[in-house]
């Protein structure tokens, strides 16, 4: 069994988070740095990997990494790797992002050219041909400098791996599916446990903790760019990866997921969201402000994205608005809070310190994940147990 190594980004501050689940999966990981960690793992692991991680935007295959200060360097570099054991003669490729940081090679147009003309030479070399026609499947590039350490891997995604299928309809400021379902994976919440979602907007918290309970992999409906990649990955490899993730769906989990928002219309987009995603009968939505936010039950979660006032005609509603989030805290008996914000303000009108605290970087914008964490549930007794 050949083993090839991997790259998976994710959001910055969320990196534990893909690692555990690169772990459950049954990967050995290579490297951790900021946004992405890299693993290892047979060809088939881009089939499970791209179906199953919730957390990371999507999959890179590495072919190449080394050390270049110079468009020469990066050339001859770029042209020593044995393209032809990747790309077949009608492949098309090209180089889709580049990114410098740190590096004396900082033009991202520059490297885009560079790196493709040194895989241009090195295929005409071994194919023999002078003019590649590309009307073959799709191999698109993705080029990382870090500190004059370059990296290139090919992208077996496609389309983003936040991109579920389900989510037609958003609200105004949504969170990713890959965020949400981070946020829950950090939570020590299960599947049986109390979930709350105050501002559940779209519904993507909620829809992300339903698939988690039901063990639906997240992209068990969708498709991806290396299903069309038969010189490296076989069709059966992909079939038997989508029969793996669908024999373990349950969906009749018994579930306590709400998800409520003050805009009826939203909430209506919420259930349509939900119904596509396939879990609608685990989810109740329901129109209500976070102002009415009340449970009668112990040990529950909420766990939220609460609007931070990125537009300026929402920063004067901010104080307002978190004080009635900490009230309706303040109101639930020992259950366990986690919120995402940029508001500077947060627990300064909530009325409480966090336990913990996380920085994410939601795209370019920098937040935080305020923690509150609520006591244990006590232990249940095992059934010999209640005998004696």
């Amino acid at each position: 069994m050949e083993l090839y190594e991997f790259i998976s980004p994710c959001h910055f501050g969320m990196e534990a988070v893909l690692k555990r689940e690169i772990y459950d999966l049954g990967y050995d990981v290579v490297k951790t740095e900021d946004g992405r960690v890299t693993f290892s793992g047979d060809a088939e692991a881009v089939c499970r990997a791209n179906i199953n991680l919730r957390t990371t935007e999507r999959v890179l295959w590495k072919v190449g990494g080394f050390h270049a200060e110079s468009f020469d360097e990066l050339f001859e570099a770029v042209k020593a790797i044995p393209w032809e054991d990747y790309l077949p003669r009608d492949a098309k490729f090209w180089v889709t992002k580049a990114s410098s940081v740190k590096s004396k090679l900082f033009s991202p147009s520059d490297i885009q050219s560079i790196v493709k003309k040194a895989i241009v030479e090195r295929l005409k070399g071994y194919y023999h041909v002078s003019w590649f026609e590309e009307t073959g499947s799709s191999y698109p590039l993705r080029v990382f400098l870090n500190k004059d350490e370059v990296t290139i891997g090919m992208d077996t995604s496609g389309e983003s791996l936040h991109k579920r299928g389900y989510r037609v309809l958003s609200s105004k400021a949504p969170i990713t599916e890959t965020l949400a379902a981070a946020m829950i994976l950090l939570t020590p919440w299960k599947g049986d446990r109390i979930l709350v979602d105050p501002f559940c907007g779209s519904g993507t918290i909620p829809i992300e903790a339903a698939m988690i309970a039901a063990d639906m992999a997240p992209g068990v409906h969708r498709r991806f760019l290396a299903e069309t990649w038969n010189n490296l990955i076989s069709p059966k490899q992909w079939e038997e990866a989508f029969g793996e993730a669908r024999e373990r769906i349950d969906l009749s989990v018994e579930t306590q997921i709400q998800g409520y928002d003050i805009d009826g219309e939203i909430i209506r987009a919420a259930r349509d969201n939900a119904a596509r995603a396939g879990v609608d009968e685990l989810i109740h939505f329901q129109q209500r402000p976070v102002s009415q936010l009340n449970h009668p039950k112990k040990y529950g979660f909420v766990i939220t994205n609460p609007p931070y006032g990125e537009r300026l005609e929402e920063k004067s509603m901010l104080p307002e608005l978190y004080q009635e989030i900490g009230e309706a805290f303040g109101r639930l008996d020992c259950w366990s809070e986690y919120l995402i914000s940029a508001y500077e303000d947060t627990e300064r009108y909530i009325g409480k310190k966090a336990d913990k605290k996380r920085k994410i970087y939601n795209g370019m914008l920098r937040t935080t994940l305020y923690q509150y964490l609520g006591p244990k549930p006590p232990r249940r007794k095992r059934p010999e147990e209640r005998l004696q």
